[in-house]
């Protein structure tokens, strides 16, 4: 998807961005700051122009994806099927334009190329246990995988900070399999011994604090003969308030001389705390990102958009669950958007199936009388749930920018030098912006975390 680069704009061109952010976020707020799940209890069809409910009514899944998010399939070319409202296709061409690029230096990841399952560039004993977007991630930049990698792959001291201790124990046995197994290579394979010592990552249990300093973090691993230890803070997927402490630690430790984070959970943010972090946005009319706004922002507008284009049956999902909300609500008034467990292979069930099985897990009663006719005409509705729901998939990635150019902005009112640039291929890893701080000159972090795969 396209999209503007962080690296062509100037500090008063992020700034301006950020004014641009805050009005259209604000003027498309009830396409955001709503629940699918509410999608006829509260008439979300009717809350958009008549204008854009002719031009979206009746479209399948692939022509959302192809004249909507602007995502055709392969070899094929967008041709609207009638005239447009101008006001839709601003919002479809500001909502690119304003939204950080999410595209890569490289198209399909090489190391895939032959075995979609295994990365090339990375050795058996390193890929055991790691799903393919793992393996993608831990390669390009570098959770107990990528530590592991960065320690016994790379020749690097690591510290690994987790909050979980069963986690942790895992994670120290998963280090001593990779040793055993890189031992067994290297005995098969003398060529291919490693010269520099192997360490294992120092696992520390500790939840970091992200309004204090972590000590813990800070204490170097082995003494330097060379003064004052220089340290790296890296997080692949830090959840929620910890990519703010690794921010924190980084502006307030002279320790910490480079930066290179990947964020997620933004719906986790503490409010306030996590966002806004910069004075320049603070001060913005608008700047506010409610609950509902900062989770839109973690979804996989790439994977959606893969799904409308196959028109598989699973997407008729919240469909299924905005039409068991009616139920809850003439039941329960009260009880609204509960949490409803997975339910298995909802595609095969019948409406009428799937809302009672809803109902049992909600705590009710799963025989109540249902109106069938109310309820088929929900399910008539599908298209336009979908319709509904790849519209605030079209603005979200405009949330995720504004949150990340809020922590680059941050960062350089603080006089570093920081810079955000797409690492990982979306299709594989919806969050795959990285940003990179240091308290030098960017040039060289960025040569290497630009380097093409090979």
């Amino acid at each position: 998807m396209p999209g503007i680069s962080a690296r062509g704009l100037s500090h008063e061109g992020r700034r301006q961005l950020a004014v641009n952010l805050t009005r259209v976020l604000a003027l498309y707020r009830s396409i955001l700051d709503v629940y699918i799940i509410e999608f006829f209890t509260d008439n979300l069809w009717d809350t958009l122009p008549c204008s854009w409910q002719e031009a979206l009514d009746g479209l399948n899944p692939p022509q959302l994806a192809t004249m909507l998010l602007g995502m055709p399939g392969e070899g094929e070319v967008i041709r609207y099927r009638s005239v447009w409202p101008l006001t839709l296709l601003a919002l479809k061409s500001t909502a690119c334009a304003l939204a950080f690029t999410r595209t890569p230096g490289f198209q399909t990841p090489s190391e895939f190329l032959e075995n979609p399952s295994q990365s090339s560039r990375l050795t058996a004993p390193f890929r055991k246990h790691v799903r393919p977007k793992k393996q993608h991630e831990i390669r390009r930049l570098g959770e107990g995988h990528l530590s592991r990698f960065m320690a016994l792959g790379l020749g690097l001291m690591v510290k690994s900070i987790e909050g979980d201790q069963r986690l942790v124990e895992r994670a120290q046995r998963l280090d001593q399999e990779l040793l055993q197994a890189l031992e067994k290579e290297e005995k098969r394979n003398p060529q291919v011994v490693q010269t520099n010592p192997r360490h294992s990552p120092h696992h520390v249990v500790r939840w970091v604090d992200p309004t204090a300093l972590c000590e813990e973090l800070l204490l170097p691993l082995e003494n330097s003969c060379q003064g004052r230890a220089r340290l790296l803070l890296t997080g692949l997927h830090a959840c929620g308030d910890l990519s703010v402490a690794l921010l924190r630690h980084f502006s307030c430790c002279p320790e910490v001389v480079a930066l290179a984070s990947v964020g997620c959970c933004y719906m986790k943010l503490s409010d306030p705390g996590g966002y806004p972090l910069s004075q320049w946005v603070a001060g913005l009319p608008g700047y506010e990102l409610p609950y509902r706004l900062r989770e839109g922002a973690c979804h996989a507008l790439e994977e959606y958009a893969e799904r409308l284009q196959k028109a598989g049956p699973g997407l008729r999902t919240h469909c299924y669950r905005a039409a068991l909300e009616t139920v809850i609500r003439r039941a329960r008034p009260e009880l609204r958007r509960p949490g409803v467990q997975g339910i298995p292979r909802v595609h095969e069930l019948k409406i009428e199936e799937y809302v009672q099985r809803g109902l049992q897990r909600v705590g009710l009663d799963p025989q109540l009388p249902l109106n069938l006719d109310a309820l088929q005409a929900h399910q008539a509705q599908e298209n336009r749930v979908v319709a509904f729901f790849s519209l605030a998939l079209l603005l979200a990635p405009l949330v995720e920018t504004l949150i990340l150019l809020d922590r680059l902005l941050y960062l350089q009112e603080q006089g570093f030098h920081a810079e955000l640039l797409p690492i990982f291929s979306p299709e594989l890893s919806p969050r795959n912006l990285v940003l990179v701080a240091t308290k030098m000159p960017l040039g060289q972090a960025l040569s290497i975390l630009e380097t093409e795969d090979s």
